[in-house]
């Protein structure tokens, strides 16, 4: 077996419908397209989810749910993460800039401080949020959680 006399299985492809090409290939006239009316015609496009008048989806079903336009949304930062922050750049106040500047927050981000992993290294964490966890184990290592 080579490349060169590989083929398809017998009945698994078949040939392309040519429509419009003329009345003996069966296709040709209307191309399978029925007479007249707007269908008929090139440039023709129905709205996005219309139904035939019928009252569409997006009309039938209700708004759900309630979306807070004053919601903060927070990167989260694990403790290990600033561990191994520390530990490769050798910094002792790590800050949203610090995290900006390793990639690992966006200019825009609020940054949460998260309490998995462990802290070996006092730490000086300026952060916007932090849980309870992440807190405890930052002052257990006499370190400070300062909040933006």
């Amino acid at each position: 077996m080579e490349l060169y006399n590989l083929k398809p299985a017998e009945g698994s492809v078949k040939s392309e419908k040519r429509i419009g090409r003329g009345e003996g290939s069966g296709h040709g006239g209307t191309s399978t397209r029925g007479h007249k009316g707007a269908k008929s015609r090139s440039g023709y496009s129905k709205k996005k989810g219309f139904e035939g008048g019928q009252m569409p989806l997006q009309r039938r079903l209700p708004k759900f749910g309630f979306n807070n336009n004053n919601r903060k949304e927070y990167k989260a930062i694990n403790i290990e993460v600033l561990q191994t922050l520390a530990e490769s750049t050798g910094v002792s106040v790590i800050d949203p800039t610090v995290l900006l500047n390793s990639g690992l927050v966006g200019k825009n981000d609020f940054v949460k401080i998260l309490g998995n992993g462990a802290l070996t290294t006092k730490l000086e964490v300026k952060a916007h949020a932090f849980s309870k966890t992440a807190q405890a184990a930052i002052e257990a290592v006499s370190g400070t959680a300062v909040k933006l």
